[in-house]
């Protein structure tokens, strides 16, 4: 099992720059394919970004790519998103979540999922 903190969430106008982490507890991080979902204020949750366990595979939502990048580090036992360009359609809360499968763009298929951080663009 891995608990998940995510932290680094603000207020940021728009143009700017932030960059998200999610802790995770235990000794097993790099068993874990991480993950990047946001959900809008009366939207449901959606993908962002993904990354396997050796961090040599990513994926990113077209909403974000090119904007977006989700890094890891397996000794910190840390995931990263840096989130530049931000706009006011990126304010949401955003969550980091584990799979111990291979990673996806459904949250259907995450195990371990943190409790989650604001970030709001304002315009």
């Amino acid at each position: 099992q891995v608990q998940l903190v995510e932290s680094g969430g603000g207020l940021v106008q728009a143009g700017g720059s932030l960059r998200l982490s999610c802790a995770a507890s235990g000794r097993t991080f790099s068993r874990y394919g991480m993950g990047w979902f946001r959900q809008p204020p009366g939207k449901e949750r959606e993908f962002v970004a993904a990354i396997s366990r050796s961090g040599g595979t990513t994926y990113y939502a077209g909403s974000v790519k090119g904007r977006f990048t989700i890094s890891r580090d397996n000794v910190k036992n840390t995931v990263y998103l840096q989130m530049n360009s931000l706009k006011p359609e990126d304010t949401a809360v955003y969550y980091c979540a584990a799979t111990t499968g291979i990673i996806s763009y459904s949250y259907h298929e995450y195990d371990y999922w943190g409790q989650g951080t604001q970030v709001t663009v304002s315009s």
